[in-house]
C-alpha cells in the first residue's frame, strides 16, 4: 500500500518521498522504478524520492501516509518518531489490531508520537486496480474534520473518489474486522461450500462487526458504507484478496503455519482474529463467526467443525444489530 499510495499521490502532482527502513530494498526499487514485489508493472512517476534515510524523508511533509502493517506499527514508530516534524497529518491505511494492546493502527501511531494528528484512509480497495486507474471509492476518516477533508483533497481524482467521515474508530474497527470475515469467506471456498454459505457469511459477519463498532463507541450508520459493507464485499469476493485467499488455502487443508510463510505479504486477518475474540469477550459481544474462524486457525477445528458449530446454533429471530 506504501508504493500505491506514493504512485497516487505523485500522479495528482505532489511532490512524494517514498521511505523504507531497508537500504537494499530502497536501492532495489530505485534501480528498478517500481516496486515489482508488490505492484508489479507500474513505474514510478519521476516526481518520487526513495529514502531509506528518516533524517532525508520527512523534513518537508505537509502529510505523511503510514502503510506499516499493524502488527509491525509500533517498532517502527518508535523508530521514526525523531523525525516526523510536528502537527503534520499522519494517516494511516492498515488494517488490524495490534495484539499486545488492542489498539487500532492510528491509536498505536498516537501511543508512539504524542504530538500526532491522526486519520486513516481505508474502503474496497485492490491495489493493482487503483494502480490501473479503475473507478475506486474510499472513505477519509479523522477526529478531526479538517484533517479528513485535507486528505479527501489530496487523494482524489476522476478515477478515485474519497468520502469523509468523523467516525474514525468505526471506520478502523470495520477494516479490521472484514480481515477475519474474509478469511471465513476463503476457508468457505475452499470446501467448496457454495454462494449460499458465503452470502450467509458476508450478511452475519456483517452485523458481528456492526455490533463489536458499537460496543466501542462507532456509528452505526459507518458499517453500511464503503469502510463497512463496502471493503468486506470486495475483501471477501476478490481472487487476490491476501486473507481471502489464505482463507481458501486454510479450507483446502494447508496448515496455518504454511499458509503465513508461503507468502511475502502480511495475513492481517490472522493475528487480528485474536484481538477481535478479545475485545468481543471484554466487550459482552457475540460474534460466532470469529469464533468459528479462531477454532480453525488456533484449536484444530476442521472447517467442516466451524460450519457445523454455525449451523446448529440455537434457532432465534434474525437480528440485525
Amino acid at each position: 500500500m506504501g508504493a500505491l499510495c506514493a504512485v497516487t499521490l505523485a500522479r495528482h502532482g505532489e511532490q512524494v518521498v517514498l521511505w523504507g527502513r531497508s537500504k537494499d530494498r530502497v536501492e532495489e526499487i530505485r534501480a528498478a522504478g517500481e516496486n515489482a514485489k508488490y505492484l508489479p508493472g507500474t513505474t514510478f512517476p519521476k516526481s518520487i524520492r526513495i529514502e531509506s534515510d528518516p533524517k532525508r524523508a520527512f523534513g518537508d511533509a505537509s502529510i505523511i501516509v503510514s502503510a506499516v502493517p499493524c502488527q509491525h506499527i509500533r517498532s517502527v514508530w518508535n523508530t521514526l518518531k525523531p523525525y516526523v516534524p510536528r502537527d503534520v497529518p499522519i494517516v494511516s491505511v492498515a488494517k488490524g489490531i495490534e495484539l499486545d494492546t488492542l489498539l487500532t493502527s492510528t491509536q498505536i501511531i498516537e501511543d508512539c508520537v504524542a504530538s500526532a494528528v491522526t486519520a486513516c484512509l481505508s474502503g474496497p480497495c485492490i491495489a493493482s486496480e487503483v494502480a490501473a486507474e479503475k473507478p475506486t471509492g474510499l472513505v477519509a476518516a479523522s477526529r478531526d474534520v479538517s484533517v479528513a477533508e485535507m486528505v479527501q483533497r489530496r487523494f482524489s481524482s476522476p478515477c478515485l473518489r474519497v468520502y469523509t467521515s468523523s467516525d474514525l474508530a468505526g471506520v478502523e474497527i470495520a477494516g479490521a474486522v472484514k480481515n477475519v470475515i474474509a478469511l471465513a469467506a476463503g476457508i468457505s471456498d475452499g470446501i467448496n461450500a457454495g454462494d449460499n454459505a458465503k452470502a450467509s457469511l458476508l450478511t452475519r459477519g456483517l452485523v458481528e462487526i456492526s455490533r463489536l463498532g458499537v460496543a466501542m463507541g462507532a456509528n452505526v450508520e459507518t458499517f453500511r458504507g464503503l469502510a463497512g459493507v463496502g471493503d468486506l464485499f470486495t475483501t471477501c469476493v476478490s481472487r487476490i484478496g491476501r486473507n481471502r485467499t489464505a482463507g481458501e488455502a486454510i479450507g483446502r487443508g494447508v496448515p496455518v503455519d504454511e499458509v503465513i510463510a508461503s507468502t511475502d505479504s502480511v495475513v492481517e486477518g490472522i493475528p487480528t482474529t485474536k484481538g477481535v475474540l478479545t475485545l468481543a469477550n471484554r466487550h459482552q459481544i457475540e460474534m460466532p463467526i470469529v469464533e468459528a474462524v479462531a477454532s480453525v486457525l488456533f484449536e484444530g477445528a476442521t472447517p467442516q467443525d466451524a460450519i457445523t458449530s454455525l449451523m446448529t446454533r440455537q434457532l432465534r429471530p434474525e437480528s440485525l444489530s
